[in-house]
C-alpha cells in the first residue's frame, strides 16, 4: 500500500494528470458553494421561522433581543457553512472521483502498467451511482459525528474511521470494477477488507489536508488502481489470493 501510496503521489503533477486536477478541482469546488449555499439558505430560513415564532410567543417587546440574537445565529451558521464544508469534503470528492475515474486510471496504466491489457471503462451512470450513494453515507456519518466533536475529539476519530471505510470502498470499487463486473468487484473489496480499509486510511488522510484534498479523487483512485495491480501480479507469481487477478 505504501507503494501504491509512493506512486499515486509522484504521478500527482505530471503533465496528463495536471488536466484532470484542474478539472476535478473546478468540478469539486462547485459541488461545494452549491452546498454551502443550499446549507446557508436553510439555516436562514429556519432562524428567521424561529424568530418570528419567539416573537408570537414572547410578545413585541422581545423584538430587540430576539432581532440581535438572529444576527448571532446567522453568524453562527455562516461558520458552521464553512466548517462543514470541510468536513463534507469526503463526500464532495466521492462524487468528483465518479466522474474522472477512468480517466485516472487509464493514466496510471498507460505509466506504470504498459504492457497490461487496458481495463474497460466503468459506465457513466453506474460509477454516479456508486459516487451518490457514498456522498450520501458520508454526509450521513458526518452528521452523527457532529455531536461527538465537542466530546474531546471523539467525533472527529469517528468521521475519520468511518471516512477511511467509505473512501476505501468507494475508490476500489471504482478500480476494480475496470478489470471485473460490479458484483465481483464487491465481493474482492469484500473479501479483502483489510487491504480497502487501509487503503482508505491513506486516502482519509488526504482528504483530511485542506486545500490539498481537492486532488483526493486522483490520489484516491491512482493508488487503488495500483493495488489493485500490483496485487494481481503477487497473485500471478505465487498463487495466493489478491485482489483482482481473475481479469486473466
Amino acid at each position: 500500500m505504501l507503494d501504491a501510496a509512493a506512486k499515486a503521489l509522484s504521478q500527482m503533477f505530471t503533465p496528463p494528470f495536471r488536466t484532470v486536477l484542474l478539472k476535478s478541482i473546478g468540478l469539486a469546488l462547485v459541488f461545494i458553494v452549491l452546498l454551502a449555499l443550499g446549507l446557508h439558505r436553510v439555516i436562514v430560513y429556519v432562524t428567521g421561522a424561529g424568530e418570528g415564532f419567539a416573537e408570537g410567543v414572547f410578545g413585541p417587546n422581545s423584538q430587540m433581543p430576539l432581532l440581535i440574537l438572529a444576527k448571532l445565529l446567522t453568524v453562527a451558521a455562516a461558520l458552521g457553512v464553512i466548517v462543514g464544508s470541510v468536513f463534507l469534503m469526503p463526500a464532495v470528492t466521492a462524487l468528483v472521483a465518479s466522474f474522472f475515474a477512468d480517466e485516472i486510471a487509464a493514466e496510471v496504466e498507460r505509466v506504470h502498467y504498459p504492457g497490461d491489457p487496458a481495463g474497460m471503462p466503468v459506465p457513466l451512470a453506474r460509477a454516479l451511482i456508486e459516487g451518490v450513494k457514498t456522498a450520501l453515507l458520508a454526509v450521513a456519518v458526518y452528521l452523527v459525528a457532529l455531536p461527538f466533536l465537542l466530546l474531546a475529539g471523539i467525533g472527529a476519530v469517528i468521521f475519520f474511521f468511518a471516512t477511511a471505510f467509505l473512501l476505501g470502498r468507494e475508490y476500489f470499487e471504482l478500480a476494480a470494477m475496470r478489470y471485473h463486473p460490479s458484483a465481483e468487484a464487491k465481493r474482492l473489496r469484500r473479501l479483502h477488507r483489510g487491504t480497502v480499509f487501509l487503503g482508505g486510511m491513506f486516502i482519509a488522510a488526504f482528504v483530511s489536508i485542506p486545500v490539498v484534498n481537492l486532488a483526493t479523487p486522483l490520489f484516491g483512485v491512482a493508488s487503488c488502481c495500483i493495488c489493485t495491480k500490483n496485487s494481481r501480479a503477487r497473485h500471478c507469481s505465487t498463487n495466493a489470493p489478491a485482489l483482482a487477478c481473475a481479469n486473466r
